[in-house]
């Protein structure tokens, strides 16, 4: 395996937000064959920059998951530089069962909002190993933020996309998100134990276990929360949003789509049940 040589190269882009944070961050590693990972929204300036710094040696193009914010910038990057873009699929690629079913109820997407025009020149597999005289990267299938999200093992730093975030915990927005794979990427995270981790979004995590420990905590005590909420009275996704949340209004649907992977996960292992057909307004009780 190549060790990294040096620090990846950091590009941010003007695209500021409550869920990206500062905004995109785009990762450049490597000399005489550049690889871009997230190379973000299709925005001039910041293609611009991008291009600039690969000085004419961008072979590759990586994109975690194809949520806009990550991916929109990847076509006419690719058009301008000629190297191909690698990910897992399409933006609903690797869906569940029941995340395709909720779909067709008509829950299209929700959070950062999904690239429907994505489609990858190379797809790649878990631990699919792709390597250039300056580099060596491995494709980490990690569903939970999305189903074909990836991250990036480079030595002994991971670029992980949106799966974990110093700032801020990770949005699961059904039908893109799913929190019984996000807890199990989460685990082959632990698992794995880089020295760090590198987001999209947000600052380097140079302590992961102890981060990824406390994400997963969260989400714990707010499926206790939710089981508190239900024991007292069945609701929907939006009522125990509503109940549980004291956020600012515009971050609300988010709030509410986490909430939905918590039921969707429960229901799944049998402690609550919905009556009729799973949609986003599928009220719950305690079985």
């Amino acid at each position: 395996m190549h060790a990294p040589a040096k620090e990846p190269l950091r590009i941010l882009a003007p695209n500021p937000s409550p869920l990206t944070g500062p905004g995109t961050t785009t990762f450049l590693i490597g000399q005489d064959h550049v690889a871009v990972i997230d190379p973000g929204p299709d925005d001039d300036a910041h293609l611009g920059a991008i291009i600039d710094a690969g000085c004419g040696r961008i072979s590759h193009i990586f994109v975690t998951h194809a949520h806009l914010d990550h991916s929109q910038g990847a076509r006419r990057l690719s058009h301008l530089t000629g190297a191909p873009v690698l990910a897992f699929g399409t933006a609903t690629e690797g869906r569940s069962a029941i995340n395709s079913r909720l779909s067709a109820s008509g829950l299209i997407h929700g959070g950062e909002g999904l690239d429907m025009d994505f489609t990858p020149d190379i797809r790649l597999q878990d631990n699919h190993q792709v390597e250039t005289p300056d580099w060596s990267l491995r494709a980490l299938h990690t569903p939970g933020h999305a189903a074909g999200h990836l991250c990036l093992e480079w030595g002994d730093t991971i670029f992980c996309g949106d799966l974990v975030m110093g700032w801020s915990s990770t949005l699961i927005s059904p039908p893109d998100g799913d929190l019984a794979d996000y807890f199990r990427s989460l685990d082959r995270l632990a698992h794995l134990a880089p020295a760090r981790l590198l987001p999209t979004h947000g600052d380097a995590i140079g302590a992961p276990l102890p981060r990824i420990a406390e994400l997963a905590r969260h989400r714990r005590d707010r499926t206790a929360q939710i089981m508190a909420a239900l024991r007292h009275s069945p609701d929907n996704a939006e009522g125990l949003a509503r109940r549980l949340y004291d956020i600012p209004e515009p971050l609300f649907p988010a709030a509410q789509r986490n909430v939905l992977s918590h039921l969707i996960a429960l229901s799944q292992l049998g402690a609550i049940d919905f009556q009729g057909d799973l949609t986003a307004n599928s009220f719950f009780s305690i079985s």
